[in-house]
């Protein structure tokens, strides 16, 4: 009779430490769920950032980080590029990140998410998400400075990210007015850690599109802006874009041809890849190019021309 009760004990203790074992995770991923839970079967990624960003307001949201936050989020960025995912897990929760794999129902794509833990408390720091590709080499960047201020930007970033294999997607955490003063504007900053994350990424030589929104009464006449901003690297990319969103009907302002209004030339972002000698586009698309249907659809078609040569370039 002691016999069998000894036996019994140990095939339930090895049945749980059995389940103990399937359920760690791999190397490299964090072993708690992300705030808001993402299912094994993957998750709609347009709308799960869409929720995340649906919290932004002007006024509240936003602390400044400093500059060992900043570092040390954008190197360990660096270390899910380079592969190295335990060290990455380990260096992001000291500034109180996650990383979480993900897979993107529509596009079939994984991405290692890199995400704020004081997302969901009650006082965010706001200093956004990183999503780096898993299925593919890194080659480039869709980066979103301004979601919900410039409305629906954050959609048509998706959408730009579905385009073509090996996008990093680098989103702002906050309302563009959401700190002191300009303090929550990343695309005008140096010290946040959406900067951080693109010079790491412009350091890399990964060839950036920044995807911006204007009022429709802001450029009348046009459709999209599209600008090298500061630098003149990116201009053939630049044409090519242009060239794409014209072939589908859009009507483009070509700011290395003519003044155009946003053309983005005091964009640090821009600044940052040109002093890394790197390809930056500044992309402005008017209203109706950023909501869902057909012409956010085209949009993204368009920009997808110009990415999937640069994920090709190897």
């Amino acid at each position: 009779m002691k016999a069998l009760l000894a036996a019994l004990v140990l095939a339930a203790l090895a049945g749980t430490l059995t389940a103990v074992f399937r359920g760690r995770p791999e190397d490299g991923a964090t072993a708690s769920a992300k705030p808001g839970g993402h299912r094994s079967d993957g998750i709609d990624l347009a709308a799960d950032i869409t929720a995340f960003t649906s919290h932004f307001a002007a006024g509240r949201g936003y602390r400044e980080p400093d500059r060992a936050d900043r570092r040390g989020i954008a190197d360990a960025v660096g270390l899910v590029l380079d592969g190295h995912r335990a060290e990455a897990v380990r260096r992001l929760s000291e500034r109180d990140f996650t990383l979480t794999e993900v897979r993107d129902r529509v596009s079939g794509h994984r991405y290692a998410e890199i995400a704020d833990r004081t997302e969901t408390s009650v006082t965010p720091r706001g200093w956004g998400r990183v999503y780096v590709p898993l299925d593919a080499p890194a080659r480039w960047s869709v980066q979103v400075p301004h979601p919900v201020a410039d409305r629906n930007s954050e959609r048509l970033g998706v959408r730009v990210l579905r385009g073509a294999p090996g996008g990093v997607l680098v989103l702002a955490g906050a309302h563009r007015r959401a700190g002191r003063g300009d303090t929550a504007d990343v695309a005008h900053r140096t010290d946040t850690v959406f900067q951080a994350v693109c010079a790491e990424l412009a350091r890399r030589g990964m060839p950036a599109v920044q995807v911006h929104g204007f009022a429709a009464d802001s450029a009348p006449g046009y459709d999209v802006i599209a600008s090298t901003a500061s630098g003149s690297l990116g201009r053939p990319d630049g044409r090519r874009l242009a060239d794409a969103l014209r072939a589908r009907d859009f009507r483009v302002c070509r700011a290395w041809v003519r003044h155009c209004p946003l053309e983005g030339t005091e964009n640090t972002q821009s600044h940052t890849a040109e002093n890394a000698h790197t390809v930056f586009l500044h992309v402005e698309f008017a209203p109706a190019l950023r909501a869902d249907g057909p012409a956010s659809d085209r949009a993204a078609a368009a920009v997808a021309v110009l990415t999937r040569s640069w994920a090709a370039a190897g």
